[in-house]
């Protein structure tokens, strides 16, 4: 019988650098896309000093790029919001920074208070809005880069029997709740 084990054989795969996978520069999975919206949410002085409000529309700044993804951050005085829209062939991560933002999709609203992350695939219909008394900041990833961003009517949608986006969805395309900080 062989004593010998595979940690013996081969050795600790922690202590032959070589047989390590090199870290990425970018992210290129789902979840990097997630930890890379939570890094910079969590670098205030990364993006705070950029923030500006704009009565008038939603206030938006590239924060920056990478093969294949951007990251916006944006403001929302009270009342704005985004219209019913999706991403095109992007897929995203929202990352509340600030305040509080209501999605409303067509299976109902919901209040994303800061620290909350919404994950979607490309097609994902919804609005969001800062329908409370006090200014919000959102992150957004994009990857692929955003493109385009249809925006489709309200009221086509409002006359499907109370869930105003029923019309608008597309198979498979609900968000993924991501942890919450």
């Amino acid at each position: 019988m062989n004593s010998d084990s595979d940690l013996q054989i081969a050795g600790d795969i922690l202590e032959v650098p070589h047989l390590l996978q090199p870290p990425r520069e970018h992210p290129a999975t789902v979840a990097e896309f997630v930890g890379l919206a939570r890094s910079v949410a969590a670098d205030r002085a990364q993006w705070e000093h950029l923030v500006e409000y704009d009565a008038t529309t939603r206030w938006y700044h590239r924060l920056s790029t990478g093969p294949g993804y951007e990251v916006w951050l944006l403001s929302w005085v009270p009342g704005q919001g985004s219209g019913l829209h999706d991403h095109g062939p992007s897929s995203g991560v929202l990352t509340v920074l600030d305040g509080t933002l209501t999605e409303r999709t067509e299976r109902g609203t919901r209040a994303l208070g800061a620290g909350a992350q919404r994950v979607f695939a490309p097609g994902y219909v919804h609005e969001v809005v800062n329908d409370t008394l006090e200014p919000a900041i959102s992150l957004h990833v994009y990857f692929p880069g955003l493109t385009e961003m249809p925006m489709l009517p309200q009221s086509r949608h409002r006359s499907t029997g109370g869930t105003p986006m029923a019309c608008a969805a597309r198979a498979g395309s609900e968000p993924v709740d991501a942890v919450t900080a």
